[in-house]
């Protein structure tokens, strides 16, 4: 048997110690924290600067890996170089109230815009009242009414002539006018008087009362006509001084935004509405408040102030906006309403700008877990991207929630550039299941969370330093980075590899500074960066620990000493949170004579997952390929990990399972001072699995508890050498003899490594040498067909 024991520097790579060309990282300058992000960065330049419809961004990678400052610095850094968007207003529409007029205003000019309008409604209050309380107002005004009562009194001093040349007296009574016959002198006559007069008398002078009547009542159906003809009279006079004040006022805005039609336009509508409610600007000693009246008409000016939803004034460059909460009303703005006499209102200027307006003509960035998780955002985003304007309409109103008058605002055109960050996941999810999701997103730029060791470090090192200045933290040693770039390959488990992934690095500096801190250090050494490491997994190792006691008190059996037959350590791996820890489980295999099924008893209780099922299926055919392949396949096995109550995945216990089922076949005993790992193929080969360097330290560390022989140790898939990045306790423990690590490539290395017993070649008979590992399997397999066979050829008889 070849020697296929790793030799201890094999076991970690140490950093270079000499590529780092510096005392500290306080000499270092800052690095784009994008280091070996290249794809993922030109993904987001060629989104950014493509202006067609639907190339919007995705920018992929688990959470922790600095995506969204990377996208904020980069779209920022284009943004910069962008001219200012414009900026947006709401106004009151004179002609529907209901539906607020949207106005477009040159950048930074709504704020100024808005001022304007204020100005010339304060200037307004004063110059109206003003012009209505002038002297030549008065005396036009007092010159029409008086002209009108003059017409009334000589039309009356007519009729009242006449009916006196008649000795007829015209007589103002409460309820109006009378006629009271009178004597030669003007004097009433008494009824008494009256009734002394003959007939004729009588009927003269009732037929002449009469016909006075009759011209009375012509004449005073005439003043109704006369006083509406007063009235138009004093409106046009009103209407001329109003004009005169306002025109006056409002020509200067008019000369300043001359070139903005629709600024003009809301304009001429303003000066029209100011004339026709000239009275609300004229003050009165009393006011009465109808319960009917609105709380825009009690401030009536309101209806001509600005709702400035968009003001850039303060920018230098395009928006770049990060929604954090990005619910319904954030993105798509709201309608807000207040209660007023037992019901809800609201108005124009209660319409508030959401992240679309904020963004509109520049950058929006959002995270996309949190946009789906808020109802409804994902399918308002979608249809405000398609149809390329913001519409804003109140949610609780389309669901019927509340009863309230509610407002219609004209859509926002709407060019802007989106980009969502979230986890790959989410991204292949919105790909298969939301059709409409690669019309507008197609661009994905995918961040790496690893980054090639191979001539890194300096670049590394300057990350760290970037990191450490931007946290404010202490310098780091020329030590304290080298062990970090370890422990950042430990991290990614892989010794070619370092990781990218920020949040961790965060920690890990952030964590290592309280330490040095502690220790009295002026910059982080490399002793802090391992307290660091040390405290934090002391902090999360409680379950661990319970475990490996159960095992070291015999609750839990595991073997470390002796040849036990169809018995195996096989490792597997526990995630708990941000810990991970190896942890050796005891297979079992028995064999009998059947009709060539493995029975994974994982799997018939449903504790086994599809993968693992999957493994136990390959190791079956492997049996039967290399043993049976001319024979009948007489064995019926099953296999089992004892003491194991949770669900058990993966198939890198498949090589151990397989090396227990020809076990107990050839009834070889396996040592128990070695654990393995690794998955097999049809073919024999040893294939890498994962977290190989939590499962060797796993058996290790059980091996420690119970004394170190020197024969102990683990057996790992040669393809898995790459990997390995090992505590330094391990490393020390092999470098003195004390434990041995062993990479193997096939299944027969394994075995010889497990019985001690040369596997065995087949010759060109494709037998195996009787005395063989493989031999000995073989012939206990030809012995089952060959009792099958006599017991078939006796039930046939």
């Amino acid at each position: 048997m070849k020697n296929i024991r790793l030799d201890p520097s094999q076991l970690y790579k140490p950093c270079n110690i000499e590529q780092l060309k510096f005392a500290s990282t306080e000499e270092l300058e800052d690095i784009d924290i994008t280091v070996g992000q290249e794809r993922a960065m030109e993904a987001i330049r060629f989104g950014i600067r493509i202006h067609t419809n639907g190339y919007n961004i995705f920018a992929m990678a688990p959470a922790g890996t600095g995506k969204l400052t990377a996208v904020k610095q980069l779209v920022e850094h284009e943004a910069s170089r962008q001219a200012i968007p414009s900026d947006w207003c709401y106004v009151n529409n004179f002609r529907q109230p209901a539906k607020p007029t949207a106005i477009k205003l040159m950048p930074g000019q709504g704020k100024y815009f808005k001022e304007d309008m204020e100005e010339l409604i304060d200037e307004l209050s004063v110059a109206i009242p003003a012009a209505f309380d002038g002297d030549e107002y008065r005396s036009r005004a007092g010159e029409i009414e008086s002209q009108s009562r003059q017409r009334e009194v000589n039309e009356l001093s007519q009729l009242r002539d006449k009916a006196a040349n008649a000795h007829v007296i015209l007589v103002e009574t409460p309820t109006g006018y009378a006629f009271s016959p009178a004597d030669e002198n003007n004097e009433i006559i008494s009824p008494e008087q009256f009734n002394k007069f003959d007939k004729d008398k009588q009927h003269e002078i009732q037929n002449t009362i009469i016909d006075l009547q009759e011209d009375l009542a012509k004449l005073l159906k005439n003043f109704p006509s006369w006083r509406k003809e007063t009235k138009r009279k004093l409106q046009a006079l009103n209407r001329e001084v109003a004009e005169l004040a306002v025109n006056h006022t409002i020509d200067e805005l008019i000369e300043k935004y001359a070139k903005q039609e629709a600024i003009l336009g809301y304009l001429n509508d303003v000066q029209k509405d100011i004339i026709e409610h000239v009275r609300d600007f004229i003050p009165h000693s009393e006011k009465v408040i109808s319960f009917m009246e609105s709380p825009q008409e009690q401030n009536p000016f309101k209806r001509y102030q600005v709702n400035l939803m968009v003001d850039f004034s303060n920018m230098k460059s395009a928006p770049v906006i990060f929604e954090d909460h990005p619910n319904y009303s954030n993105l798509l703005g709201r309608i807000d309403h207040q209660a007023y006499m037992g019901s809800l209102v609201t108005d124009f200027t209660m319409i508030k700008p959401g992240a679309l307006h904020k963004a509109n003509g520049g950058y929006l960035i959002l995270d996309a877990r949190k946009l789906l998780f808020q109802p409804y955002s994902w399918e308002t985003l979608k249809r405000t991207m398609q149809s390329h304007e913001i519409r804003i309409e109140s949610l609780e109103k389309s669901l019927s929630l509340i009863s309230a008058s509610s407002l219609e605002p004209e859509p926002i055109p709407l060019d802007l550039k989106l980009i969502l960050v979230g986890d790959p996941l989410i991204y292949y999810l919105l790909s298969a299941y939301d059709p409409e999701f690669h019309n507008l997103f197609k661009v994905a730029a995918d961040f790496d969370e690893t980054v090639s060791r191979e001539n890194s470090s300096h670049d590394y090192a300057r990350l760290l330093a970037t990191v450490a200045r931007s946290e404010k933290l202490r310098p780091l040693s020329q030590n304290a980075v080298a062990r970090v770039i370890e422990h950042s390959s430990r991290m990614v488990g892989d010794a070619e590899k370092l990781l990218t992934h920020l949040r961790s690095i965060k920690d890990l500096l952030t964590e290592s500074d309280y330490w040095a801190e502690d220790n009295g250090h002026i910059h982080i050494t490399n002793s802090d960066v391992q307290q660091a490491i040390d405290h934090k997994t002391h902090r999360l190792d409680k379950i661990r620990e319970k475990l490996y006691e159960n095992i070291d008190r015999g609750t839990h059996l595991i073997d470390i000493e002796g040849k036990v037959t169809a018995q195996i350590n096989a490792l597997s791996v526990l995630q708990l949170g941000e810990f991970s820890f190896g942890l050796p489980s005891r297979i079992t295999a028995t064999t009998r004579l059947g009709s060539g099924k493995v029975v994974d008893i994982e799997r018939e209780i449903e504790l086994g997952g599809a993968i693992h099922s999957k493994g136990v299926l390959i190791l079956s055919s492997f049996i039967a390929a290399r043993y049976a392949r001319k024979t009948l396949f007489s064995i019926a096995a099953s296999v089992v990990f004892e003491q194991s109550y949770g669900h058990v995945e993966g198939d890198s216990a498949s090589l151990a399972e397989l090396c227990a089922i020809l076990s107990s076949i050839a009834q070889v005993p396996l040592r128990q001072d070695l654990a393995i790992t690794g998955s097999i193929n049809q073919l024999g080969q040893v294939q890498p699995i994962g977290a190989v360097n939590e499962k060797i330290e796993g058996f290790f560390d059980i091996c420690t508890k119970k004394g170190l022989t020197g024969t102990q140790g683990v057996i790992i898939p040669a393809s898995n050498i790459k990997h390995l990045m090992l505590r330094w306790d391990v490393v020390h423990a092999a470098q003195s003899g004390q434990f041995n690590i062993y990479a193997v490539t096939t299944a027969d290395e394994a075995l010889e490594l497990l019985t001690g017993i040369d596997a065995g070649i087949a010759d060109d008979q494709g037998k195996y040498p009787l005395e063989s590992f493989n031999g000995q399997v073989e012939a206990q397999l030809l012995q089952f067909t060959s009792i099958r066979k006599d017991f078939n050829n006796k039930s046939d008889n």
